[in-house]
């Protein structure tokens, strides 16, 4: 079937829409950066990531030694195994329905990489857990008990637990909302320590960001201060005029708020037709994508779309365990998606 008004991508979540005048304008007051940048962060920058945890995330007790900004969290996702001296005989665990990126890091390292969710069922040579929450590709909330047994059992096992939670201030349906999507770092989750535990943010996704690759990570001291040193040496630094815009972005809430609007439109625009075309959306409680699936083999269900025009992401690519399931991001332009919209519903 021709369409004249071209390919819908919907298959990657990077981000559309113009990164705020708010955070521009840091990055170009900032230009004069003639000396290194610190790679554990300016006292700035610290300042805002524990002022942001505190009033976002509902964390309490982080200090400057707590906190590391990185280049992009994907980077981090990469090579942290390899960063802690993992390798052969070492399990990295992560979701079923993972990122790729948590298994190409085992691979990385020599390590070898498990898809569980069961705490219970992660092996006793366990060393390094990846929670996702909200997860990509599904969507999926993880509850606040759900993340303190993950803690037990990380701790039990002697591993370090990581959480993902990049898409956290993008919750939909209810609760999430209206209420806080939690985090492993969480005054009621951490069962009073920040031992063993981490958490990666990214502000590609509620900043529009993703080109200035404005990320960091935050928990365990003992934990942060070798990292800060391995990446000190290796040159892993974020530049200077990132830092300021990061700085500024985490202290301004009213263009997240705003950019967390459009998504929900699109969010709704698409949903509605998927499941008039007879998909079902499973999880998507979060995030920028929707998961979807009619009861058959993902790349059938890509065929069809194929022949609206439409592009999305097989289960496939994120694990073996959601061959019927594809991934439709929510980061296309509204003309974009109103688009697959009538196509789908066949106006």
């Amino acid at each position: 079937m021709q369409h004249p008004d071209g390919l819908i991508d919907l298959s990657i979540g990077s981000p559309v829409d113009p990164t705020p005048d708010i955070v521009r304008a840091a990055l170009n007051a900032a230009t004069d950066a003639h000396a290194y940048p610190l790679t554990s962060g300016t006292p700035d920058l610290s300042s805002a990531i524990v002022a942001w945890f505190a009033r976002r995330r509902g964390v309490t007790g982080l200090n400057a030694s707590n906190v590391l900004p990185t280049i992009g969290s994907k980077e981090f996702v990469a090579w942290l195994p390899f960063m802690l001296g993992l390798g052969d005989g070492d399990v990295v665990v992560h979701p079923r329905a993972a990122y790729p990126t948590y298994e190409i890091g085992a691979t990385i390292a020599g390590a070898t990489a498990v898809a569980e969710d069961d705490p219970a069922d992660w092996p006793t040579n366990t060393k390094l857990v990846w929670v996702n929450s909200p997860g990509n590709p599904d969507g999926a909330v993880r509850t606040s008990e759900y993340l303190r047994a993950c803690v037990r059992r990380a701790r039990e096992l002697g591993a370090i637990l990581v959480s993902d939670e990049c898409y956290a201030e993008l919750g939909w349906d209810a609760p999430w909302d209206t209420t806080r999507i939690p985090s492993l770092l969480a005054d009621d989750v951490r069962q009073g320590s920040f031992d063993s535990l981490l958490c990666a943010y990214s502000l590609s996704k509620q900043s529009n960001m993703a080109g200035y690759r404005a990320s960091f990570v935050a928990g365990c001291s003992e934990l942060i201060a070798p990292l800060t040193n391995i990446r000190r040496q290796a040159g892993m630094m974020v530049p200077q005029p990132v830092q300021h815009a990061m700085a500024v972005a985490l202290g301004d809430d009213t263009h997240v708020a705003a950019q967390k609007e459009i998504y929900r439109a699109r969010r709704n625009t698409l949903k509605s037709a998927l499941e008039s075309a007879g998909f079902r959306i499973d999880h998507s409680e979060a995030g920028l994508y929707l998961w979807a699936t009619e009861g058959k083999d993902a790349w059938e269900s890509l065929d069809r779309l194929a022949s609206h025009g439409i592009v999305g992401g097989p289960g496939h690519f994120y694990g073996t365990h959601f061959p019927q399931h594809i991934r439709l991001s929510l980061t296309a332009t509204d003309e974009r998606i109103n688009s697959a919209s009538h196509r789908l519903l066949g106006q």
